[in-house]
């Protein structure tokens, strides 16, 4: 039997919302398989599935950059391992040169930074080590995507660990600055349920199937069960389902008929998303909660 590690309980606790013990056995189950436990965990408990916030471990900063005339701009992670490093203003500028690097160059690949000049004349990688010299910690570019707007641009920074970019056509600046503030709170995963990526609704698919089936109903009652499931699923990870955050007596799709606008494409990150960091204190405690508990 795979070893049931104390971040690993923690981990999925994170994931799901539910207690320490309640995963450990569910990672037992599961021969330690993370993705397994969780659906394991979802089916009896009827959880929903974990948004992106709820993963966030390493520190950095998300930085953006957009033209004045809005139509081309670029959204960019940068990690470093502690806050004190991401609060530090030389780290800050970096992220922020970055950005409007890779508008000049219409680049979204962070590996073709390297070897590029800033302003200063330095190329990336040269700076991105001096910095480590100077701050004491690694520093890495993790991702990032520049923009040519089909429409215009609008972009939201949530401080600096949440940051959004839009490309929206039809109403005004505050249209788009509001949807892109809805982004940072509710988390799309995409713009339209046409959009879903087919695996991803197979996936709860099934898992709003076993759902249903503990229910013991028929077959014909189950069956629009998990319609009805998969229906209000598409509303929350979609951005046109979803109630605006600002009157949510209507959904952003009804927000932008009003305005007739529209929405072709949003790009947000989380700093740290996916990303773990050990965390010893916290699993030490964890695993000796666990142990008492047996």
């Amino acid at each position: 039997m795979a070893e049931i590690t104390a971040s690993m309980v923690k981990e999925l606790r994170e994931l799901t919302g539910l207690g320490m013990m309640e995963c450990k056995k569910a990672l037992s189950e599961a021969g330690g398989d993370m993705k397994a436990a969780e659906d394991l965990l979802r089916i009896r408990s009827g959880a929903k599935a974990s948004k992106a916030a709820a993963r966030i471990a390493a520190e950095g900063v998300i930085s953006g950059f957009i033209t004045v005339d809005g139509k081309q701009g670029a959204l960019i992670e940068v990690n470093c391992e502690t806050d004190f490093v991401a609060k530090n203003e030389d780290f800050i500028n970096f992220a922020g040169d970055l950005a409007k690097l890779m508008v000049s160059q219409s680049v979204s690949d962070t590996a073709l930074l390297a070897e590029m000049p800033l302003a200063g004349g330095e190329t990336v990688e040269s700076v991105r080590k001096a910095l480590i010299m100077k701050l004491g910690e690694n520093i890495s570019i993790r991702r990032g995507i520049s923009y040519h707007a089909e429409g215009r641009l609008a972009m939201y920074l949530h401080g600096s660990r949440i940051g959004v970019m839009v490309d929206y056509s039809g109403g005004d600046e505050a249209l788009g600055k509001d949807i892109a503030m809805h982004i940072a709170a509710s988390k799309p995963v995409c713009v339209s349920s046409a959009q879903v990526p087919v695996d991803l609704l197979e996936h709860e698919r099934q898992i709003f199937t076993a759902q249903a089936a503990e229910s013991g109903k028929p077959a014909n009652i189950i069956e629009k069960m998990v319609e009805g499931r998969v229906t209000k699923y598409l509303a929350e990870v979609t951005l046109l389902g979803q109630p605006f955050v600002k009157d949510p007596e209507q959904t952003v799709e009804k927000l932008l008929k009003t305005k007739s606008a529209e929405v072709s494409n949003f790009t947000l990150y989380v700093v740290g998303e996916g990303i773990e960091r050990k965390s010893d204190d916290f699993a030490a405690e964890v695993m000796a909660q666990v142990s008492q508990s047996k």
